[in-house]
């Protein structure tokens, strides 16, 4: 099945960069290119594509509010793009329903997994924007010691298995990198992230990121995610 793409940003040279990265793989369709958050809009409502790559900051209508009414108005998945691994926007991002976050000068081939990897359902960040996230995540709601003892114990309902699953999830590993390190097939994995949404309560991959630092599991600024 080919992914439809949709690629939005205000600098062409940008835009039409990860366009042509993109539309030479044989899986992978640039269906549109454009450079405001307003044509980026009207661009999926007209074209149904599987996933939009959308800058941040664009004219017009910028990257957030974009996402927020692609978010609502169908099934298309967004990845958004900036140059700032501090943006100060990953948040509002995220809350508007981002499935990944990635950095402009994000290598070729990560761009190109990236898309797969969203459009395959799962959702990505870029591992500096992660550990941004999760260090401004943990800055502001730091609590005594009691309450992490309790954010500790939601754990228990997890299996070991799952527990380490979790684990990966907070490294941001995809299923198929959690596989390989569980050394399990790619559908044991996505039964093992659906029991630990489920059992936790969490909405998506993005949250099971947080809950690892959150519960302790992963130490918050540990540069090897451990």
């Amino acid at each position: 099945m080919t992914i439809r793409v949709v690629v939005a940003d205000d600098q062409e040279l940008v835009r039409s960069g990860f366009a042509m990265i993109l539309d030479v793989q044989e899986d992978i369709e640039v269906v549109a290119e454009v450079g405001d958050g307003a044509s980026a809009v009207e661009a999926v409502a007209r074209l149904a594509p599987d996933v939009v790559l959308l800058d941040i900051r664009m004219p017009v209508l910028d990257g957030i509010e974009a996402c927020r009414r692609i978010s609502a108005g169908g099934a298309c998945r967004t990845v958004m793009l900036t140059t700032f691994d501090s943006d100060e926007y990953v948040y509002e991002a995220l809350h508007a329903g981002a499935s990944g976050f990635l950095l402009k000068d994000v290598r070729r081939d990560d761009l190109v997994h990236a898309v797969r990897v969203v459009a395959a359902g799962e959702s990505l960040l870029a591992p500096s924007v992660a550990r941004r996230l999760i260090e401004e995540y943990t800055a502001v709601t730091a609590r005594p010691a009691g309450a992490r003892a309790l954010s500790e114990d939601r754990l228990q309902v997890l299996t070991a298995r799952e527990r380490e699953t979790l684990l990966h999830l907070g490294r941001g590993l995809s299923n198929a990198e959690i596989a390989a390190a569980l050394t399990v097939s790619e559908h044991t994995v996505k039964s093992h992230v659906g029991n630990v949404l489920g059992k936790l309560g969490l909405r998506d991959r993005i949250q099971a990121v947080i809950c690892a630092y959150e519960t302790g599991l992963i130490a918050a600024g540990s540069p090897s995610g451990e």
